[in-house]
């Protein structure tokens, strides 16, 4: 059985703790990554998108349009800076659209 604290931790603080001490960093950064792209892209790019992973510090977005794919490249460092804002912090370095 888990030790009990004797003082007050918020909500966040507890969930921040049991995702470390259960190794769901990962996955949860997973998740932020999708809904940030989602929210920042828009339904337009969203609809043309097929997976999107984050691989180490390397976000990796599959499009169905090459077209579509030629247009984001131009503006992948663009990209990059949104979605680290839009996370909060900087989980991306490089964008690679396939």
């Amino acid at each position: 059985m888990a030790k009990r604290l004797k003082e007050f931790h918020s909500i966040e603080e507890l969930m921040k703790d049991v995702i470390k001490e259960n190794k769901l960093t990962k996955g949860m950064h997973q998740l932020s990554v999708k809904d940030a792209w989602s929210k920042l892209m828009g339904n337009g790019v969203v609809s043309y998108t097929q997976n999107i992973e984050l691989n180490g510090k390397t976000l990796i977005v599959k499009l169905k349009s090459s077209v579509l794919r030629e247009e984001l490249s131009y503006g992948k460092e663009k990209i990059v800076k949104m979605m680290n804002e839009e996370l909060g912090e900087n989980l991306i370095s490089k964008i690679i659209l396939s």
